[in-house]
């Protein structure tokens, strides 16, 4: 079982920069892969970034060069380091895990999740 909780949301100027931390709580995080997704008003939720656990990674087509996600195994944490922020990344941002073991091979589904920080960025 895993507990996600992020914080690091708020509003920012078109430009700027904010670093989204999700803090983890599970025997096995170091184990599943985290992602982040993120939900805009009216709009159906997208898959931003994945970290497995080896550390790759994989980012969306909008967000490429601009956001970095990266994960500490010893603190049970993800990051997501946005910068270059446009009003169009304004949403509701999750953080999500999932195991990664013989019995639960990936399928693109996340079992657990984070109650969501809102980021806000105006132009």
């Amino acid at each position: 079982q895993v507990e996600l909780v992020e914080f690091g949301g708020g509003l920012v100027q078109a430009g700027g920069s904010l670093r989204l931390s999700c803090a983890a709580s599970g025997r096995s995080f170091a184990t599943y892969i985290m992602a982040w997704f993120r939900q805009a008003p009216g709009k159906q939720r997208e898959l931003v970034a994945t970290i497995s656990p080896g550390a790759s990674t994989n980012y969306h087509d909008s967000v490429k060069g601009r956001f970095t996600v990266s994960r500490d195994n010893a603190k049970t944490m993800v990051y997501l380091q946005m910068d270059s922020l446009k009003p169009e990344d304004t949403a509701i941002y999750y953080c999500a895990a999932t195991p990664l073991t013989p019995a639960t091979p990936y399928t693109g589904n996340y079992d657990y999740w984070g109650q969501g920080t809102q980021v806000t960025v105006s132009s």
